[in-house]
């Protein structure tokens, strides 16, 4: 197979001829490097914030255009917008976006029945809940609630979904056992890929594992959207999204344009990391979006040989933040060597020791979620088989 580089990227999109501009997409400086993962190619296009609305055919022309090239099994380009100013700007809308004053407030309840959207926000009609998972610093956990989540929700006969959002840091890859692994396409829609029962997807699927993903505020929103948007969804009862950490503008944009049932807040014990974890509840409350509730991740450690357990970091600083916030307490999750290791390994606990204390303790985390979102139980039940690959599936 013929091996693709940047020149010829670069060289074939010199035949996309941009109207508004004028002159060809690549004089107009608006395309940025191109990253290269063996056969994928991912492109980021950064236009002025006033042309943003009327470049949709320009994106998918140039995402035509590499595509025909030898060697490349799929691509994705991404339009982002910026202002003149430096200032930071949003992805430019494919659709109307209704003034703030103007968008209904969101109930507490979630819709069910798929996500249509409402303005401005991006339709995934496929999916009836979509839950994000928080935290307001980096470092406590979150990836690995994120995914024992989904992977408990799988185990309650779910169809469920994993979306990476952590675009600095996409380490859902790797926890699941996917990080040397690449989507497949069906047209031009992307293929996400399943593992363990759990449909996922990430950019880390697009890029190099170890190289940094270096993109300002708007290009990281814009490759975000485009994402939900591009890729073929199955049905499915929830998807877990794995927020980056913190409350900033891509936090705040996921929000506003994803059309989320609830929230679900990661913290550990002690000060420092609850203070943040508030920011990130008071965040989602301002944007009218459900707290399900406050999970306690390294609540404790228990010695395997001695019994004996040490509070490393503190104790119960979560249930008495959600007392104190009236949201729900979820769970307690301990600090223990097995958890980090079944996660390296990418089969996170819920797998690998299904019947564990461990794994039921994410499993009741997971039976309350459901029920905060539908007023359903469900019940705990075996880990479910693994769906026959598609032959389009690449390696």
């Amino acid at each position: 197979m013929a091996e693709i580089d940047k020149d010829t990227i670069l060289q074939a999109l010199k035949s996309v001829r941009s109207e508004q501009a004028g002159t060809d997409l690549v004089s107009t400086g608006w395309v940025k490097d191109p990253v290269i993962s063996g056969g994928r190619v991912t492109l980021m296009i950064e236009v002025p914030a006033e042309l943003g609305p009327d470049l949709e055919p320009l994106r998918a022309e140039a995402e035509r255009t590499i595509a025909e090239l030898p060697g490349v099994e799929a691509v994705t380009a991404v339009l982002t917008a910026s202002n003149p100013t430096g200032a930071t700007a949003a992805p430019p809308p494919r659709q109307p976006q209704a003034a703030p004053q103007q968008q209904a407030p969101r109930q507490g309840g979630p819709q069910v029945g798929g996500h249509g959207g409402g303005p401005g926000q991006i339709s995934l009609p496929s999916i009836k809940h979509v839950v994000a998972v928080a935290s307001g610093k980096g470092g406590v956990g979150k990836s690995t609630t994120a995914a024992n989540l989904a992977l408990a929700l799988a185990r309650l006969g779910l169809k469920v979904g994993l979306f990476d959002a952590d675009i600095y840091g996409p380490s859902v890859p790797r926890i699941m056992g996917l990080h040397d692994k690449k989507p497949g396409t069906r047209g031009d829609r992307i293929v996400p890929l399943e593992n363990h029962g759990v449909t996922v997807m990430s950019i880390g699927f697009m890029v190099e594992e170890e190289a940094p993903v270096v993109w300002r505020g708007p290009m990281v929103v814009g490759a975000l959207e485009q994402l939900l948007r591009d890729v073929d969804w199955p049905e499915l009862d929830v998807m877990i999204v794995d927020m980056p950490p913190g409350t900033g503008d891509t936090q705040l944009t996921m929000c506003q344009r994803v059309p989320l049932s609830g929230a679900v807040i990661v913290s550990t014990p002690q000060d420092i990391a609850l203070l943040d974890a508030r920011k990130g509840l008071h965040m989602f409350r301002k944007v009218e979006v459900p707290v399900l509730g406050i999970v306690e991740n390294m609540s404790y450690y228990q010695c395997p040989k001695c019994g004996n357990r040490e509070e490393v970091f503190g104790h119960g600083g979560a249930r008495e933040t959600a007392e104190k916030l009236e949201a729900p307490f979820l769970g307690e999750i301990p600090l223990d060597l097995k958890i980090r290791e079944t996660t390296d390994a990418g089969r996170p606990i819920v797998v690998d020791d299904p019947d564990g204390a461990h794994a039921q303790a994410y499993g009741a985390i997971a039976q309350t979620v459901w029920k905060s979102l539908t007023g359903e139980a469900a019940e705990m039940g075996e880990a479910p088989k693994k769906r026959k690959k598609p032959k389009f599936w690449f390696r």
